[in-house]
């Protein structure tokens, strides 16, 4: 319980203060700015008579602080498996920024028939030159860049597509894969 001289602070509230009496569940106190108050026994918690609550709390979180900083974590990445003979897929980014050096004055139609128009063109190079694999990325958006390109890698017969590597690039790509025919 607390006595009279004890250092308290209340739970709910930013007082502090020393104990002047107890009467069974209700104690008085006066706080640090000189008033008389009083608090039920389970409103106040004791403070140590070097600090105040405060300042017990900053050295806990500096001290848990420096130890983590102390100790390095292991990084943690799954690094992705390759054979040794596989050649990475050539990887193309729609977004306009990558595509033309300033945007200002192109309307959302004239972004977008540049991007498709730019992934039709690699589709073709790639069917062209016997490239088994591409890989688009879209970004995540609004989805429309995304539904585009799937309407434009539907219309090929001798196309695969599906989501890109998701630990890779996350959400926002579509692997291309070219069929190729035995000509």
């Amino acid at each position: 319980m607390f006595n009279k001289g004890d250092k308290v602070s209340v739970l709910d509230e930013a007082i502090n203060g020393v104990v002047l009496s107890v009467k069974e569940k209700e104690v008085s106190i006066e706080t640090e700015d000189g008033f008389v108050m009083t608090f039920f026994v389970k409103e106040l918690i004791k403070v140590n008579s070097s600090s105040n609550l405060m300042d017990s709390i900053r050295r806990i979180n500096v001290d848990e602080i420096a130890k983590e900083k102390e100790i390095p974590k292991p990084r943690s990445f799954v690094k992705e498996r390759k054979d040794k003979h596989e050649i990475s897929a050539p990887e193309f980014d729609l977004h306009i920024e990558k595509l033309v050096p300033n945007k200002r004055g192109m309307s959302n139609y004239d972004i977008l028939t540049l991007q498709t128009e730019t992934a039709k063109r690699h589709i073709e190079f790639a069917i062209r030159n016997r490239i088994p694999k591409i890989v688009f990325i879209h970004g995540v958006g609004e989805g429309i860049l995304k539904a585009e390109l799937d309407f434009l890698l539907g219309r090929y017969d001798s196309i695969a597509f599906q989501e890109g590597n998701y630990q890779k690039y996350g959400q926002g790509a579509t692997e291309v894969f070219i069929k190729q025919s035995t000509k």
